[in-house]
């Protein structure tokens, strides 16, 4: 493992803005480059392939680099309605993060955005703090990512949730990326363009690419 990938914390909360804006292609990268860990406290849709397994598969990283998820549920909706589905219910005292070696980094998905709720009370917001680990947020890079990217940043500070990296996650765009730095005073680490395709190959050289040289 190199000095830069050292720089990154040992351990990593995976946000994003809203759902579908790459937080899983994000923590493969990261798995790809890191050889950490990687913890879903929370699934939601067990169909033909969870985020786990998802990641497992493109990074080739042996099952030993991941933990099972604390909750898993059926339904491919927000997590309090997914539960209450199954008649279950989601309390934060059931989370608890995984043991990893010194050496290891443990990469930590969310589910959704930072306000998903989990249940009648408690949001993913809640689960972070609980976690209370250094939180890398995901945005898209296309129209309507200034306002839910700056609406993300004040909630997390709000809160007393430090954004540690911020990255774009789709086709450049500079002007986006120029308001979000301003408005937001935070600093774009990369801007990850579409991979061709996705294996553990390109992951690899994508953590080289966007993550080495900023960290």
């Amino acid at each position: 493992m190199s000095m830069k990938q050292n720089r990154f914390p040992k351990r990593l909360f995976i946000t994003g803005t809203d759902t579908g804006v790459g937080k899983t292609v994000i923590s493969a990268i990261l798995m790809a480059g890191l050889r950490g860990t990687y913890w879903k406290p929370v699934q939601c849709g067990l169909g033909e392939m969870t985020d786990t397994e998802w990641v497992r598969v493109k990074t080739g990283l042996p099952e030993t680099n991941f933990h099972r998820e604390t909750y898993r549920l059926k339904l491919p909706i927000s997590p309090h309605a997914s539960a209450a589905q199954e008649g279950a219910h989601i309390d934060l005292d059931d989370f608890r993060i995984p043991e990893t070696k010194e050496s290891e980094h443990l990469i930590v998905e969310g589910a959704g955005g930072i306000m998903v709720p989990l249940n009648e009370r408690h949001f993913m917001l809640d689960l972070m703090k609980k976690l209370n680990i250094p939180v890398f947020l995901v945005m898209s890079s296309s129209l309507g990512t200034i306002n839910h990217t700056l609406l993300s940043l004040e909630q997390l500070r709000m809160h007393g949730l430090d954004v540690d990296y911020v990255v774009m996650n789709g086709p450049k765009n500079s002007s986006n990326r120029e308001a979000i730095e301003y408005y937001g005073k935070v600093c774009v680490l990369a801007e990850i363009e579409p991979l061709p395709f996705i294996n553990p190959k390109i992951l690899a050289q994508s953590f080289k690419q966007y993550f080495e040289h900023a960290q």
